[in-house]
């Protein structure tokens, strides 16, 4: 077994692959960029090694720093975790010529599997149903455009090199071919310096169903069951769950079957995903391998108990399998949240900034002897979200007897995580989880397009959620109440006379309210309503854990000015508390609108500003595009929401922007 090896990687990660290696007994090296020196891994890790700048192309890139850092530390492997250089041939080349040992694939599976039209060439030799498309390259715009028209709309236009959602783009017209065509190819060159792009039919209410993987360097391989990831925006997977709720046995086996088939066309060994589409009627169609750890794998680490990055490990190090395929049960459900640094109410544009303020959920339940809560992360408080990466702030899972209770334990942690500094898509999560075609399990590729078809626009309380709100925030304040008047010394320890008479506010809408003591708790009472709460709160704290009306209820708490900003199930809320006699003042008060910037079109988020699509004087129609800005490797492009008329150009192309920096103003 290996005595110390280097991730080269960053973030969570790396942060998982040193927990198991620490588990296992082996040392462990991190590297790190400038924009890193202060993040997690490094302080996780028993050695750190510097390896350049922020920019990824200038250090977790350029395979010479990787392999000094090993020759620099001792490491005698290394393992790259996902994106990077973990699907690089050239990567592995280079560490055998070193004699430093790669935890991954083979080079020649690599090659095969890691790049999408070899990989469908050699599907179609090995019997593997496939999609159809044009795996040939591309020449240009105008090829791309005919080639789409040929196989029919939608065709999904994708980079050969892509991975993560990058470089792959949808087109139901020739419009969009041509366009989809030119940004694809964009990202594809920034993102992995390989711009070839193919095309191939875009199945509709198609299933993104992934078999995980697993063989040696002695010809074993097995599969660890199947992961459902067909939540997904942009092509990104936002919610992954094993097992799949669609899957009958005989599918997974067949599926399972044909995964490992594969492994064996190219012998494979290591960890890796073949990824399937499948239809409505469970024919299912492979859609690429991917040669790494999946970021979804916490979901079959915990139904199967497996720990996957310990198994790529042994298997570099020489080991046989421990198991074999009928040795691998599938047990509960898991159910996996990616949170994103992003503003899920601007387009769920990228969010750059500090965490000023973070707490994950925790939890000592487990079931099967495995957590219920597991949090992989790369951040703490005061960590920095950088524009040069991935916005993942972290993976949070659940699991549970059924899918049911994991959905339940889902909604209980993202309501229990709290992060301050910059926005994240906790809400968002919050509203999916809350859906009735979600918990029944009926899923499709298009369902963030189908059921947020105008994009996220937050959430409307209900009934029931507004009385729990109105309920719980006149208890704390109540409880601030008497926290400041117990630290002041006055009136005594309770500090608030009870019974007592409030209105709640909430969003300016006036509900009074009585509130008393019963039965170690507040009962409120209001029109038409009344609810116990109980629960210990400190002015402090930023999270309320506690019941009301017995059930278990999780609300987190900002403070603004006198009044309390409330978030439950995603639905944030203000809520202003006053004693009654002085609520009627309170309805006086003006309402201060926002200043008026339709006239502006404002950088959402930093970036580099790529191109500048209009000229001064130039008349627009809605929809057209602006300007395309680049923020964490993705292509952003910025559209007119109406008819305008440019009136001042005030940013060029190349130039680098902060938030609400004006780009363009109309007249």
């Amino acid at each position: 077994m290996f005595e110390k090896i280097l991730i080269a990687n960053r973030g969570e990660i790396a942060c998982r692959v040193i927990r198991t290696a620490q588990r296992m007994g082996i040392k462990t090296v991190a590297v790190y960029s400038d924009a890193d020196a202060a993040s997690l891994h490094v302080e996780m890790a028993d050695e750190a090694v510097h390896i350049g700048p922020a920019a990824s192309a200038e250090s977790y890139l350029v395979i010479e720093k990787i392999i000094a850092a090993c020759k620099e530390t001792g490491a005698q492997a290394v393992h790259p975790g996902f994106g990077f250089l973990s699907e690089n041939a050239s990567f592995v080349k280079a560490l055998d010529e070193a004699d430093i040992v790669f935890i991954g694939p083979p080079t020649n599976a690599i090659g095969a599997m890691g790049d999408k039209i070899e990989s469908k060439h050699l599907a179609k030799q090995s019997n593997v149903s496939t999609v159809p498309g044009h795996m040939d390259l591309i020449e240009d715009a105008e090829e791309a455009v005919k080639i789409s028209s040929d196989i029919g709309y939608p065709v999904m236009i994708k980079a050969s090199a892509g991975g993560g959602g990058k470089g792959m783009r949808v087109a139901y017209n020739d419009e969009e071919a041509r366009e989809g065509y030119r940004s694809a190819q964009n990202e594809a060159r920034s993102s992995f310096g390989d711009d070839r792009i193919f095309i191939e039919k875009f199945i509709e209410e198609p299933r993104h169903i992934e078999i995980q993987v697993i063989g040696d360097k002695h010809g074993n391989i097995i599969h660890l069951g199947e992961r459902e990831c067909s939540i997904q925006r942009r092509h990104q997977k936002v919610i992954e769950e094993a097992p799949s709720p669609f899957l009958d046995e005989a599918t997974r086996a067949a599926m399972g079957a044909e995964a490992v088939a594969l492994g064996h066309a190219v012998n494979y060994h290591s960890a890796g995903t073949v990824e399937f589409i499948v239809d409505k009627d469970k024919n299912f169609y492979f859609l690429e391998m991917n040669t790494r750890i999946q970021v979804e794998h916490p979901v079959t680490e915990l139904i199967t108990g497996i720990d996957i990055v310990e198994w790529m490990i042994r298997v570099a190090a020489g080991e046989k399998l421990g198991l074999k395929q009928d040795e691998v049960k599938l047990e509960g459900w898991a159910v996996e949240s990616r949170v994103y640094a992003e503003d899920p109410l601007r387009n769920f544009l990228p969010s750059i900034g500090r965490l000023v303020r973070y707490e994950a959920p925790e939890s000592d339940e487990e079931y099967n002897g495995r957590p219920v809560i597991r949090v992989d992360t790369g951040v703490e408080e005061g960590s920095e979200i950088s524009m040069f990466y991935d916005p993942m702030i972290a993976k949070l899972c659940t699991y549970g007897p059924d899918r049911l209770s994991a959905i339940e334990s889902m909604r209980t942690a993202l309501d229990s995580y709290y992060i301050r500094g910059i926005n994240h898509n906790m809400g968002f999560l919050s509203a999916v989880m809350s859906q009735d075609r979600f918990v029944e399990g009926r899923l499709t590729t298009n369902y963030i397009a189908e059921e947020f078809p105008d994009g996220f626009l937050g959430l409307e309380a209900t009934d029931e959620q507004t009385k729990i709100l109105v309920s719980v925030a006149a208890v704390l304040q109540t409880n601030l109440s008497e926290q400041t008047a117990l630290a002041a010394h006055l009136n005594g320890i309770s500090g608030v006379d009870i019974p007592v008479e409030l209105t709640v506010f909430v969003d300016r809408k006036a509900h009074p309210v009585l509130i008393d003591l019963q039965d170690d708790g507040y009962l409120v009472s209001g029109d038409g309503f009344e609810t116990l709460v109980r629960g210990d709160w400190l002015a402090h704290e930023p999270v309320f854990f506690g019941e009301v009306n017995g059930k278990e209820t999780v609300i987190q708490i900002d403070r603004r000015g006198p009044a309390l900003k409330l978030t439950l199930s995603g639905l944030t809320v203000e809520a202003l508390v006053m004693e009654s006699r002085l609520a009627a003042y309170n309805e006086l008060m003006p309402e201060k609108l926002p200043p008026d910037m339709s006239k502006f079109l404002l950088s959402p988020m930093p970036g580099l500003l790529v191109s500048v699509a209009v000229e001064e004087g130039q008349s627009v129609k809605a929809g057209e595009e602006l300007a395309v800005i680049e923020a964490m490797k993705m292509e952003n492009i910025l559209r007119a929401e109406k008819d305008l008329v440019v009136s001042k150009i005030s940013a060029s192309a190349g130039e680098s922007l902060v938030v609400d920096q004006v780009i363009i103003e109309f007249e």
